[in-house]
C-alpha cells in the first residue's frame, strides 16, 4: 500500500474538520430551533404568497446571493409544476441598489423598495448572520409600518434584528460560513413546504 504524503494527509485532516464543523452547527440547530418558529414562518409566506401577496427577501454579500436563490426557487420551481409566486429579491436590482446608494444611502436601500413592493398581509425575509445589518433593520421597520411580517434568518441570538422579527430563525452559531450552510438548509425546507402547500 503506498502512504499518503503528508500534504495529503494535512488536506483531508483539514476537509474532515470542516465537515465536522458544518455537521455539529446542523445538530445544535437540530436542538435549539423550534420547529412550531419554522411551521410559523412556512404559514405566513404561504398565507401571503397564496394570496399573491408580496414575499421581499434581502440580504448583504452572501445573504444577497441567498436572497436571489430563494426568490428563484419560488418564481420558478423548487420540485413541483405550479404557477410563480410572487417573491422579489431586494438585492438583485444593480440599477436601483446602485441608484439609491449613491444619492441617498446605503442603509435605506432595502427600506426604500419595502416602501415601493410591501403591502398589508406581506411578508419580509430579512437574512444577516449577524442580525446587525442595519439597511435589513431599516427595511423591517419600514415593513412592520405597512403592516407585513418579518421573518428573521440570522446567526445566534439574532441581533438587532431580533426585537423587530415576528418569527426568528437564528442559527446557534457565530461563524458566518457555517450559518450561511444552515440557512440553504432552511430555506430549502422552506421553499419545499410552500411550494407542496400552494401547487
Amino acid at each position: 500500500m503506498v502512504s499518503q504524503d503528508p500534504a495529503s494527509q494535512d488536506s483531508a485532516a483539514a476537509l474532515h474538520g470542516c465537515l465536522t464543523a458544518a455537521i455539529d452547527v446542523l445538530r445544535r440547530t437540530m436542538d435549539s430551533l423550534d420547529p412550531a418558529r419554522v411551521e410559523a414562518a412556512i404559514a405566513a409566506v404561504t398565507a401571503a404568497l397564496g394570496a399573491n401577496k408580496a414575499l421581499l427577501v434581502c440580504g448583504n454579500g452572501g445573504s444577497a446571493s441567498d436572497a436571489m436563490h430563494i426568490t428563484g426557487e419560488l418564481v420558478g420551481r423548487f420540485l413541483k409544476e405550479r404557477r410563480g409566486l410572487k417573491a422579489i429579491c431586494l438585492s438583485s436590482n444593480p440599477a436601483v441598489l446602485t441608484a439609491w446608494s449613491n444619492d441617498y444611502s446605503y442603509d435605506t436601500v432595502f427600506s426604500r423598495q419595502t416602501e415601493a413592493y410591501g403591502e398589508p398581509g406581506g411578508v419580509i425575509l430579512g437574512i444577516s448572520t449577524s442580525g446587525n445589518s442595519r439597511n435589513v433593520i431599516a427595511a423591517f421597520e419600514v415593513a412592520k409600518s405597512l403592516g407585513m411580517t418579518t421573518i428573521a434568518l440570522t446567526g445566534e441570538g439574532g441581533g438587532k434584528m431580533a426585537g423587530l422579527s415576528d418569527i426568528l430563525l437564528d442559527v446557534p452559531s457565530r461563524s458566518t460560513p457555517l450559518i450561511q450552510q444552515v440557512h440553504i438548509c432552511l430555506y430549502h425546507y422552506l421553499c419545499e413546504q410552500v411550494e407542496a402547500r400552494l401547487a
